[in-house]
């Protein structure tokens, strides 16, 4: 990408000097134009200065160097960006120094931050974008491992438990490798909930081919009747005889017509189905004859 700059003085070499010392480049490494050349004028009066526009180009792995610099400066640590182009074109930092923890941060957090940035700033401009890798102490190697190990040891526990487990919330390049570490595994399904940055993977069990349903108690009535007897009630006689009937329908006091006679509260503890007749609890066809 090329930048340019304007700067002027008394001479043109002058002012192509003071664009140099700003840039802190060689003459050879900028291209020169003229915008206005120097005037004495009269006596002084009307005099003008030279004015340039100094041409350079920046790769990008320097503008990642400039920028990383920058921010580690007004972080105040301590470390110093190592920039590597790759053979694909993309760019690799390393931060080396001491102090480091700070620019890893929770979990990578801060590292994930920088990397962000950093990609935006290399891109800014520039018609194809490239990918900008930032590690520190090789963070992202042993987190790979770490997440390696972690979707094993919930798979086995998925399989052993038989019930779904969700692990904590990561960014999309971590939930991919938790889904590739458990592709290989039979007996298992991954699948994101969420919302980033909250969007967690879900370890499963996969469902074997054609359902897994159990047998349900079947509601159908049976042949020649009315319906079945439902699952943990009664019948239809253990209903009939809830209600105070017999096998056959009738009412369990013994008479046949009507409904029995009202218990008489003087009268002794009745046996279960009525009240015992007597002179004060006469028979219901004895009051009915007006005997």
């Amino acid at each position: 990408m090329d930048n340019y700059m304007e700067a002027a003085g008394k001479t043109i070499d002058a002012a192509v000097q003071n664009a140099l010392t700003e840039l802190g480049m060689d003459r050879d490494q900028v291209s020169v134009e003229v915008l206005e050349k120097p005037k004495t004028g009269f006596l002084g009066l009307g005099s003008t200065m030279a004015r340039v526009r100094v041409t350079y180009s920046v790769s990008r792995a320097d503008k990642a160097e400039d920028f990383l610099t920058g921010l580690l400066e007004r972080m105040r640590s301590d470390a110093r960006p190592v920039v590597t182009e790759q053979p694909d074109g993309n760019l690799s930092v390393e931060f080396v120094g001491t102090g480091l923890g700070i620019l890893i941060g929770h979990r990578g957090d801060t590292l994930d931050a920088i990397q962000h940035l950093t990609n935006f700033v290399v891109n800014r401009g520039e018609e194809s974008p490239i990918r900008v890798d930032v590690d520190a102490e090789n963070y992202r190697a042993k987190r790979v491992e770490a997440l390696k190990r972690l979707a094993q040891r919930t798979g086995e526990k998925v399989l052993k438990q038989r019930k779904n487990i969700t692990l904590e919330s990561m960014n999309a390049y971590e939930r991919h490798i938790i889904h590739t570490a458990l592709q290989e595994m039979p007996g298992l399904s991954t699948h994101s909930v969420g919302m980033d940055p909250n969007r967690r993977v879900v370890v499963a069990c996969a469902r074997p081919s054609g359902g897994d349903r159990s047998p349900q108690p079947s509601g159908r009535p049976r042949q020649g009747g009315g319906p079945g007897p439902r699952s943990g009630g009664h019948g239809g006689q253990d209903r009939e005889r809830s209600r105070g009937r017999g096998p056959a329908g009738s009412r369990q006091t013994g008479f046949h017509g009507g409904s029995p006679p009202r218990q008489n509260r003087d009268d002794a503890s009745p046996r279960a189905g009525g009240s015992s007749p007597g002179p004060n609890n006469p028979r219901p066809y004895d009051r009915i004859r007006g005997e």
